[in-house]
């Protein structure tokens, strides 16, 4: 199982990778949309979990590009976001998301979601 994480904070990549690690999955790390939308052009991953505001390329835009490419569309994604989520439901582009959480990220909620994902999308057999 191999993750992309993609958020411009090293404290939030550090934690949500660490926890990745808990349950035994390989993970790289983005600091922005750009930096990741170049890993996913070279690498495969199983799952993007990726933040909302970012420089250079913010996580909306990155998801966009995302799904526009036939190699990465149909990659499930979890997007992080420290803003009112009742604020975002009309940004078509989330609509392609798995999930939307809430930062900062409660480790219990982060566990069950990654799971429920991952078994959803048939990339794990057994937990």
């Amino acid at each position: 199982m191999h993750i992309l994480v993609v958020d411009d904070k090293a404290a939030v990549r550090e934690k949500v990778g660490g926890l990745l690690a808990q349950l035994g999955y390989t993970y790289e790390c983005a600091n922005n949309g750009l930096d990741a939308l170049e890993k996913a052009q070279v690498q495969t991953f199983n799952l993007y979990i990726i933040d909302h505001l970012m420089p250079v390329m913010n996580g909306i835009q990155l998801i966009k590009n995302l799904k526009s490419k036939q190699e990465t569309a149909n990659i499930p994604v979890i997007f992080m976001t420290t803003q009112d989520l009742n604020s975002l439901h009309n940004v078509k582009e989330l609509k392609q998301c798995q999930e939307i959480i809430a930062k900062p990220i409660n480790e219990e909620t982060f566990f069950q979601l990654i799971n429920k994902l991952l078994v959803e999308n048939s990339l794990v057999h057994s937990l």
